[in-house]
């Protein structure tokens, strides 16, 4: 059951990277609400390919709805949608099947499934699977904006090029409004031309580059989530997770904050606006697995695309021998670049489903 995720709601997601489609089931969404289709349609133009920066696959992403949602409103069955895929080249891989690529699942797939995986693309493990999450997760974004919580993110890093972080006090829904403006998806317009280059330079040289997501949450209450196994990092972390090269996750002052002393670290609790609140907010809006009311914010790593064009050390499965592979056909040369949705959407989807945790009472604390 590792393609399938949540509680309250249930969303399985399948497909291969050059299967006939990829898409999504979704359990459990309230019947009756509103979906925006056009909205979902534009949040999915965020993450598909094309583009001098990413890979030249050409895929439009139209979701194609099979079920769940009757004259634009949620009707309680399970909503099921679609992607078919256009662009596959299949044969692009064929030199892959015997020589896994080196920081690929090809070989833990090998020896999971003994060869009878997809083996085209990365088949199950390919970035494509983000498609259906963008769906699962542009509906949870407009379920959690009825109750007053906003989901955004911006590229922090590419490389050694860095992007002002979020005010982690201050952060506003008009920052997310200024970064979607960019091309990377930044708060500082520059920091993302620099980001560019150094894209394009990797991309030149046949290699890649990996890069840092920031996102954040709005409008959550105090008291959403649970201690130990179901805490909201822990359920953020493994919705983040499912999104192919994540290496890291971390919250507010995350590593940093190791290097702290507790007196640098705790955030002072104040009174604000007839509310408790901190003065600052290094617990990054959860403590003991439970919102504070502080904006929720983490960061996500992305390891460098492990499909490269250089020369690298590999072993044949059918020989049990050393040799090289040089890495051919379609592949981001950065694959945080079309990331931000799909963190967006990761988290949406786990704080909407620890929403439903809580019951009424916290859900119309949030309107």
């Amino acid at each position: 059951m590792g393609s399938v995720y949540g509680k309250n709601i249930r969303i399985s997601i399948f497909g291969q990277s050059h299967s006939a489609a990829v898409g999504v089931v979704i359990d459990g969404l309230p019947a009756g609400r509103a979906i925006d289709l056009d909205e979902l349609r534009d949040f999915m133009k965020r993450r598909a390919p094309g583009g001098a920066l990413s890979t030249p696959r050409g895929e439009a992403d139209d979701v194609e709805l099979l079920s769940g949602i009757r004259e634009g409103r949620l009707c309680g069955a399970p909503l099921a949608a679609l992607i078919k895929n256009s662009d596959m080249r299949p044969g692009d891989y064929a030199a892959l099947a015997d020589t896994p690529r080196p920081g690929h699942a090809d070989f833990t797939a090998e020896a999971k499934y003994g060869g009878a995986q997809d083996k085209s693309g990365g088949g199950h493990f390919s970035g494509r699977l983000t498609a259906p999450l963008c769906i699962a997760g542009g509906v949870c974004i407009q379920l959690l904006r009825e109750m007053g919580v906003q989901v955004g993110a911006h590229i922090e890093r590419i490389g050694g090029v860095k992007d002002r972080r979020f005010d982690p006090v201050k952060v506003c829904a008009e920052d997310f409004h200024a970064a979607r403006g960019n091309f990377p998806e930044t708060l500082d317009s520059e920091a993302g031309l620099e980001m560019r280059r150094l894209i394009e330079k990797a991309r030149q040289e046949s290699d890649s580059v990996g890069g840092v997501v920031e996102c954040a949450v709005l409008g959550l209450p105090a008291g959403i989530g649970e201690p130990m196994f179901d805490g909201l990092e822990n359920r953020i972390a493994a919705a983040a997770f499912a999104i192919p090269a994540v290496k890291g996750i971390e919250f507010g002052s995350g590593f940093d904050g190791s290097g702290m002393k507790g007196s640098e670290n705790n955030d002072p609790f104040i009174i604000e606006g007839g509310r408790i609140a901190t003065a600052t907010n290094n617990h990054g809006g959860i403590l003991g697995g439970i919102s504070s009311g502080m904006p929720v914010i983490f960061r996500v790593a992305f390891k460098p695309t492990p499909s490269i064009g250089k020369k690298q050390r590999t072993v044949s499965f059918s020989r049990m021998q050393e040799t090289y592979i040089e890495v051919r056909g379609r592949h981001d040369p950065c694959v945080a670049l079309r990331a931000v949705p799909c963190v967006e959407a990761a988290a949406a989807i786990a704080v909407y489903d620890a929403l439903l945790d809580s019951g009424a009472a916290f859900i119309s604390r949030a309107n």
